[in-house]
This record gives structure tokens, sequence and C-alpha cells, in this order.
């Protein structure tokens, strides 16, 4: 374990902000993870981690020690008729262990092609997509318990998996992900609930059409992080009682809306952006992308008040022409290493 002083993380956030981390170190094995704490609370240190920085707002210096995760692997544990089990470092690549799945025949995660960060942070926020969540395939999580001060694994049931949610956001600072075991399908099942991937996939149905469907989607609406840096879905798509779902319908009849099992409605977070004209439109080096209305850019070289500025008019806006409150996806962190509530 290499511990670094003075480190720039502009390359380790997709949103491309300049963040200087006092102290940083890359884990490339579960015990790393020891060391690192121990070396944090010998120097008194907050500690934050760090996955694939496509989902962080980070400050322009940050006194604390970074964990950034590199764990690597993807290990079969078992195997039968129907299903495969694998356990895959936190430090994978989402994307290319999504691509190699599909490869070997093991299927459930084509949905979620594309999707930007790491192996280890997709329990975190269960993330999502064209009617899959991450967590309908997980198993398992293993993690070191901050509290406990030992490794663990956490079953999926225990996980409380939740639109966009988990045990992990709710302790945030108690666990650290290490790798993630998968339980994927050896026979296709396709999920096709959303209209635009349906009529895409059309007549060839296999996971191999469906994965580079959901890719050719994806890149014709998202923007390249290298090219505009961003953080994919930057609000919530929000979730509304019936009552204030039918408010809002006697005056929008076409929004955009998703029944939920409990009767509530979720409605598209992009379509109320873009209702309020913030699609394509910028304050200064920050904007909501002219393709995506749910995607905030930085355009140049904005700092994390640049970023504050921008989403919390959106969310103005939005409010004032909607009555819905917007939830930030990114976790926003203080000068401190610490998590900060998002504040409208």
């Amino acid at each position: 374990m290499h511990v670094q002083e003075q480190v720039q993380l502009r390359n380790l956030n997709t949103l491309n902000l300049n963040a200087i981390a006092s102290h940083y170190v890359q884990i490339n094995q579960p015990s790393d993870v020891i060391d690192a704490l121990a070396f944090a609370e010998q120097q008194h240190l907050n500690v934050l981690i760090l996955s694939g920085g496509s989902n962080v707002l980070l400050p322009q210096h940050i006194q604390a020690l970074v964990l950034h995760l590199n764990i690597q692997g993807i290990d079969v544990l078992a195997e039968d008729e129907d299903t495969i089990t694998v356990k895959v470092g936190a430090g994978q690549v989402w994307h290319d262990f999504v691509l190699y799945s599909t490869q070997q025949q093991w299927f459930g995660l084509q949905n979620l092609a594309l999707i930007p960060g790491l192996v280890g942070a997709s329990p975190v926020q269960n993330i999502g997509a064209y009617g899959v969540e991450v967590g309908e395939f997980i198993e398992s999580v293993q993690v070191y318990d901050r509290e406990l001060k030992q490794f663990d694994s956490i079953s999926a049931q225990d996980c409380h998996f939740a639109y966009r949610h988990s045990i992990f956001k709710d302790h945030p600072n108690r666990y650290i992900i290490v790798s993630v075991t998968f339980k994927l399908l050896k026979k296709a099942n396709l999920k096709l609930s959303y209209g635009d991937l349906k009529q895409a996939v059309g007549d060839d149905q296999t996971a191999e059409n469906l994965q580079n469907q959901v890719i050719h989607i994806r890149q014709s609406k998202l923007p390249d992080p290298k090219e505009y840096p961003n953080v994919g879905s930057f609000f919530k798509n929000p979730i509304l009682t019936a009552a204030e779902f039918g408010k809002i319908a006697q005056q929008f009849p076409n929004i955009p809306h998703y029944l939920q099992a409990n009767s509530n409605v979720k409605v598209a977070a992009g379509w109320l952006i873009d209702q309020t004209g913030w699609k394509g439109k910028q304050l200064g080096s920050v904007g909501m992308f002219h393709k995506q209305a749910l995607v905030l850019v930085n355009y140049a070289d904005a700092t994390l008040a640049d970023i504050k500025n921008t989403y919390q008019t959106v969310q103005s806006d939005v409010k004032q022409k909607f009555n819905v409150q917007l939830e930030p996806e990114p976790v926003l962190y203080s000068e401190q290493g610490l998590i900060q509530a998002h504040h409208a």
C-alpha cells in the first residue's frame, strides 16, 4: 500500500471537477482496506471511498484519505442448470463486466449496459435502466464493516434494495464494498417493458441484440463523459402519490409516467426539466444537455459552486412549475471528505 499526497482527482471523476486530495491510496486487494483505515486513524483523517467517480460531486480541496477501489477479478462460484453465480471485484468496470457476461452467455444485466462506473458502486444506489435493477441479480455483497472491524457478506435481502437505494446509502460510512456476487441466468429472459427499447429490438429478440440496442439508445441520448463531462442522469425520477400525480396530470395530461407496485406513480424528471426550458440551457459553464435534459454537463472549467448554482436553479424552476422537488442522484462531499445533504 502506497499513500500519496496532494493528488489531483480531475481524471478520476466524470464531471472533470478540479479536486485535490490531501491523501490518496489505491486499493488493489481487500487487505489494503485494513492498512488504509489504520493509516487514516493514525493521521486523524476522514475516509472518502472513491469508485469510478461517475456519481460524485467533489470540492476543490479534500482534507481526507481517498480510497480508490481497484480490486479486480471475475470468479465463478457455483453453477446449476438455470443459473451461474459469479463474484466480481469492486474495481471492475461495470460496462466491461456486462459485455463479458453476455459473451459468456450469462443473462440478466444486458439492460444495464453502458452505465458508467465500477462494479462496487452498482449496489449502492441499486443502478437501474430499462425496467431492470441490479439488485434483482445480486446474491450478496462482500464488505469491510468499519463498525464491527471485520469483513462480512451481506445477502441481497439484507441490502434492502429499493429504487436508487440500498442499505449502503443508509449507512454510507459503515461499509466498504470489496466485491459483489451475482446470480445470473443461463437462459435469456428479455425485459422489453420500455417502448423505445422494444421497438429497437424488434424481431431479433436475442440478449446480444438487446444489449446492442441499449448501448445505441444510451449513446444517442447521453453524452460521452470524455467529450462532455457529466455524471449521467443527474436527478432521480420523482415518485409521487396517486393524488399528487393526479393534480399534475390534470394540467399536463401528456406527462410520461410509470405506475408503481404500491399505487404510487414515477414520473420522468427529464420531461419536467424540459418543460421548464432547461434542455440545452446553460448557466455560465454548466448546463443541461441539449439531447437529454436530465444530464448536467460541465462545459468548461466549472467548480462545485458552479454545479450547485445550476442544479439548484433547475430544482427551483421545476418546483415552481410542477410543485415537485427533484432530488439529485450524485453524492455530494464536503472538504473534510464527508457526505453532505443536498439543499434545494
